[in-house]
């Protein structure tokens, strides 16, 4: 079953302190905005180029946990942590740092295909927790998968939860929204990826699934799993080799898996 295809920043930011105004929310700051928040969520959409800011909320703690300088003109505001707890979503730990921001560019899957095909995809089918998908770009960053993949509707927006979750790595990792998932899947297979879906009822293991050529990774919501038509879309279908203990793993756990065992097999 295979396929072959060979310095901490500056005190003296501009800034001024007191009581801020705002909404509790889950991370949309406005129309076309994401608020983002903690330190390693901030700290890697200030250090992306691609993404434009708006304004930094912070503590002066905050602001001297960040590795780098901000520019001298960056419009900071300075406030107390209970101030920027009014910013967030209920008991999101802020860590001192709230930024407001533009949402990332789209980036389309052609421009994914025509990347490295030694590193996997990964396909999202209807998963829609911000905090799973987040850990999920968070393993796929971290395994130097190429994308990750989903729906552009019945998928979680860009948001400071989801960005939270992901540690970092939705600045580094290119996530495509698509309008037709199975559309995708062909897009992927004409390009010569071999699309792995991962079910608890697959006949073989994942090991056994893997080919030598380049992967996409197909993983479902939990409980309802992959739908059928996605299903219908991959070439195979593998389970994880779990002892039985437990009935299955969070979708995020076992995409970390996968993405290891993927690893694995390319340094063999």
């Amino acid at each position: 079953m295979s396929r072959n295809r060979d310095s901490k920043p500056s005190r003296a930011l501009r800034g001024r302190a007191g009581r801020m105004q705002g909404g509790r929310g889950s991370g949309r700051a406005s129309a076309g905005a994401v608020r983002l928040w903690g330190r390693h969520a901030v700290e890697a959409a200030l250090l992306n180029p691609n993404r434009r800011h708006r304004k930094l909320w912070a503590t002066r703690e905050g602001v001297a946990s960040l590795n780098g300088e901000l520019p001298a003109d960056f419009p900071v505001e300075y406030a107390q942590a209970a101030d920027l707890a009014r910013l967030v979503a209920r008991d999101a730990p802020h860590q001192g740092l709230v930024l407001d921001c533009d949402a990332l560019e789209d980036i389309f899957l052609d421009e994914v295909l025509d990347g490295d095909p030694a590193r996997p995809i990964v396909v999202l089918d209807q998963v829609t927790d911000p905090h799973n998908v987040g850990a999920i770009m968070r393993s796929a960053a971290a395994f130097n998968a190429a994308a990750i993949v989903t729906q552009d509707r019945h998928s979680p927006p860009e948001s400071g939860t989801l960005a939270k979750s992901a540690s970092g790595a939705l600045e580094v990792l290119p996530w495509v929204r698509v309008v037709n998932l199975a559309r995708a899947l062909e897009d992927m297979s004409e390009a010569g990826y071999w699309r792995i879906g991962l079910d608890g009822e697959g006949q073989v293991t994942l090991a056994d699934a893997l080919p030598t050529g380049p992967v996409a990774l197909v993983l479902g919501a939990e409980g309802e799993g992959m739908r059928h038509n996605i299903m219908q879309h991959c070439d195979a279908i593998a389970r994880l080799p779990m002892s039985g203990a437990v009935e299955s793993l969070n979708v995020s756990n076992a995409a970390a898996i996968a993405l290891y065992a993927l690893t694995v097999r390319s340094q063999e």
